[in-house]
């Protein structure tokens, strides 16, 4: 019955992660620009911290050691919904003339934003506006404690798996 339910959440996870990702490149994302800037900025700040909380409560059920969690599905789900919460907001801040240098497309916002989050900073892409640059250090310190966190708390839970695995004996 388990490797029904984990294959299940497994597919639900990717599934999910299809659909968003079929998302970003369909929702018309322009519309949240300079004329609206209203609805974007409270609507990126709003999923943004929604996203910290859930990845701190999976975090918290990691440090908790909470039976019945899938932190090694639900933190990199959560991961890739911030990188594509930061790359809409890319996206939308290139609308407005003088933010970025570059960034034209999704794609184009999509690659900044895990350059960003990798710290590479090719630098054919750049910030050239105050409220980019702005969104550029959120993502900088959002990397730093959010992600940074869920990443530690799954390594941490990946390290305890395994070790419980090899405390186990050996199947007679």
């Amino acid at each position: 019955m388990r490797d029904g339910s984990e294959r299940w959440v497994w597919a639900a996870a990717g599934g999910l992660v299809v659909a968003v990702g079929t998302a970003y490149f369909l929702l018309p994302l322009e519309g949240l620009g300079d004329d609206r800037s209203w609805l974007g900025w409270p609507l990126f700040v709003l999923c943004l911290g929604l996203l910290a909380a859930l990845l701190l409560r999976q975090v918290r059920y990691v440090v908790l050691e909470k039976p019945h969690t899938r932190p090694g599905v639900m933190i990199p789900l959560l991961m890739c919904l911030a990188v594509l919460v930061f790359s809409s907001g890319y996206y939308t801040l290139a609308q407005q003339p003088g933010q970025f240098t570059g960034l034209t497309t999704r794609a184009d916002a999509l690659y900044f934003t895990v350059v960003t989050l990798a710290t590479v900073g090719y630098g054919d892409i750049t910030p050239s506006g105050q409220e980019a640059r702005l969104v550029a250090v959120a993502q900088i310190l959002y990397t730093f404690v959010f992600l940074t966190a869920g990443a530690t708390a799954l390594s941490r839970r990946l390290h305890a798996v395994v070790t419980a695995r090899d405390r186990r004996p050996p199947p007679s």
